[in-house]
């Protein structure tokens, strides 16, 4: 008899445990930040697909080189 209340009340427990332990579905990404855009001095635009230096990791301009600005930044120094 007690073998059989503690198997029901251990069956209990697992099930609760089960049912509160899923995995909460994931959200998406946060699509409200706005990207950064780049912009390099030398070409005088908008860089959309900026290359990255392996090395040092510098954000640089896909035609002439030159290491890009972000637009945010434009004026600062």
């Amino acid at each position: 008899m007690f073998e059989t209340i503690f198997e029901t009340m251990l069956d209990t427990m697992l099930d609760t445990m089960l049912v509160t332990m899923e995995i909460d579905p994931k959200l998406p990404p946060e699509t409200g930040k706005p990207a950064v855009v780049f912009y390099c001095p030398v070409c005088a635009a908008e860089v959309g697909d900026p290359l990255t230096c392996g090395d040092c990791s510098a954000v640089i301009c896909r035609r002439c080189g030159t290491p890009l600005e972000a637009s945010d930044e434009l004026g600062m120094g």
